[in-house]
């Protein structure tokens, strides 16, 4: 059994399509980052970035103790070695699924994670960062429309590439951006979205107080996603 620490955003559900997609049996752990179930002792001992996703295995490769991994793209990697499945054995196409998983995990998510920021939470009126981050994400689709006029999947083959990058492709209608003007990424958006896997991995929505546009949080709320409680070191 794989424990997953959960919360539906985009990287959560890179998480929970993926183990829907290869069948192995697992559950949902619900945390509520606005109450800061990620800043307790007991979950920084498994994540100590204290974010989300994490898993834990129960049954891990190789053995031994539950073994708990962090990350959203290493949990990919993990499940796909352990599984056998969505990591191509083609010598190429398996660098290839790698470097678009680096690619979202070092510019398609992050790039987007901060227009979310400065769009949803932070004080009003801060143009200039909305369109950094904006820009720099409609760059990154123009680079994915690119790749996906070439290939049908980021790796040739369906693989753990387009299971990391298909959800913060979904997510740009969050920070106003459509793909209207991206007929590829629109296509291969299309195709993923009909699986099986996907439906089922994507059914977890966000709590009401973070699906609108911009929340209202609390004093306490903002601390814990973004305050004095998020940087406080834990507690042993």
């Amino acid at each position: 059994m794989i424990d997953v620490y959960f919360t539906a955003t985009p990287n959560g559900h890179k998480v929970s399509v993926m183990l829907e997609e290869i069948g192995l049996p697992y559950q949902l752990i619900a945390m509520d980052m606005l109450r800061g179930d990620h800043l307790t002792p007991e979950y920084r001992r498994i994540n100590p970035n204290g974010r989300l996703p994490a898993i834990v295995d129960h049954d891990p490769t190789g053995g031994g103790a539950p073994l708990p991994v962090f990350e959203s793209g290493a949990i990919l990697l993990y499940l796909a070695e352990k599984s056998g499945k969505l990591l191509p054995s083609d010598p190429r196409r398996r660098s290839q699924a790698q470097q678009w998983l680096m690619w979202q995990m070092a510019s398609f998510g992050p790039m987007q994670g901060q227009a979310h920021h400065f769009i949803r939470y932070a004080p009003e009126g801060q143009t200039y960062p909305v369109e950094r981050y904006r820009n720099e994400t409609i760059r990154l689709l123009n680079v994915l429309d690119g790749r996906l006029t070439e290939v049908d999947y980021l790796a040739e083959e369906y693989s753990i590439a387009d299971i990391a990058a298909w959800p913060w492709a979904r997510a740009i209608q969050a920070i106003g951006l459509t793909l209207d003007d991206y007929p590829a990424v629109q296509h291969w958006f299309e195709t993923i979205s009909k699986r099986p896997a996907v439906i089922t991995g994507t059914d977890v929505k966000n709590a009401a107080n973070l699906s609108s546009a911009r929340p209202v949080l609390s004093d306490e709320q903002w601390s814990n996603l973004f305050g004095n409680n998020m940087l406080a070191a834990p507690t042993k």
